[in-house]
């Protein structure tokens, strides 16, 4: 539980955004970065660094595309021991709007990436080093993947200057068994070359915490998760319990209940994330909650066994 080598990563603006297509007040943002800064987070997530030629930009809020003087903002005034980070997602942007770091508040730049894009992923890593950035891969829905193909990659990544690459259950489907046979195998190729293993777990079965725990367990030094677990649909690893978790004197509760206080309690009467029916049945299932979405978007959100039946159904 105490490793000097893990670094936790507050993805609270980047995944809770997710929910309200990011349009969070910069009030807020910077609150939670400043409690994550107090706490001593080592990385905060501060949205995604997409392409606004590929989006209607006006329906989003600013942490969707995390344009320069937006984070030079959010971080301006506050003690900067927390880095920042923000997310790329592989053929969502334009490398070359990209600036190096030297001009940039950013210090981590995450790719993230299915199995089948790897390849691609690389050449990302590749381009964002070049310009002075840290990175990590995270491979997205772990739990739909083929072991050879998962292999493949690995191999293809630890020849790459990656910093740490992601065990990431965007479906909430997976138990302990399945993040630690995982994380072993990522660090049967990476650890070898110095790169690190994460892990991002969603909470679809309410296993986010539980699994977070197993993936450190097992050597996992990279460590997602959010503030009061907001995150798309059930939400994440809780960072206040996985601060909690770990021993290393440097972490700080305090802040973290504070901003949820004054900030997240006010922000669940208007939005709505955490553990519901129609997500474990997702999760269990194994998809993507996109049905799970829509249907508490709409008149019959409580109607489980009903949704249920027709997701099973449609199988």
């Amino acid at each position: 539980m105490y490793r000097p080598q893990i670094k936790v990563v507050d993805c609270t603006i980047r995944d809770g955004g997710l929910i309200n297509d990011h349009r969070f007040e910069d009030s807020f943002v910077k609150a939670v970065y400043k409690a994550c800064s107090l706490a001593g987070v080592d990385y905060v997530e501060l949205g995604y660094q997409l392409s606004k030629n590929l989006y209607a930009a006006e329906k989003f809020g600013r942490s969707k595309f995390c344009d320069e003087d937006f984070l030079r903002e959010i971080v301006e005034g506050v003690d900067p021991k927390t880095k920042v980070a923000t997310m790329v997602d592989v053929g969502r942007v334009e490398l070359d709007q990209i600036r190096q770091k030297k001009d940039s508040v950013v210090d981590l730049m995450r790719v993230a990436c299915y199995v089948k894009d790897i390849d691609k992923a690389i050449d990302y890593v590749k381009h964002l080093n070049a310009k002075g950035y840290a990175t990590t891969v995270n491979i997205m829905a772990i739990s739909t993947a083929l072991q050879p193909d998962l292999e493949e990659g690995l191999a293809e990544l630890a020849e790459s200057p990656v910093k740490a690459v992601y065990v990431v259950d965007s479906y909430g489907h997976l138990f302990s068994e399945q993040i630690h046979f995982l994380v072993k195998l990522y660090l049967k190729y990476l650890q070898p070359k110095g790169i690190e293993v994460g892990i991002h777990a969603h909470n679809n079965q309410q296993l986010g915490f539980a699994n977070t725990i197993e993936a450190i367990r097992k050597g996992a030094n990279y460590l997602d998760g959010t503030i009061f677990g907001i995150g798309r649909g059930p939400g994440n690893c809780p960072l206040e319990l996985l601060l909690g978790f770990l021993k290393n004197p440097k972490f700080k509760l305090e802040p973290i209940l504070e901003v949820i206080e004054k900030e997240f309690l006010p922000l669940r009467d208007k939005i709505e994330w955490g553990y519901i029916i129609p997500y474990m049945i997702t999760g269990m299932l194994n998809q993507h909650p996109r049905s799970a979405i829509a249907l508490r978007a709409g008149k019959d959100k409580d109607k489980y066994a009903q949704f249920y039946r027709g997701i099973v159904l449609d199988i």
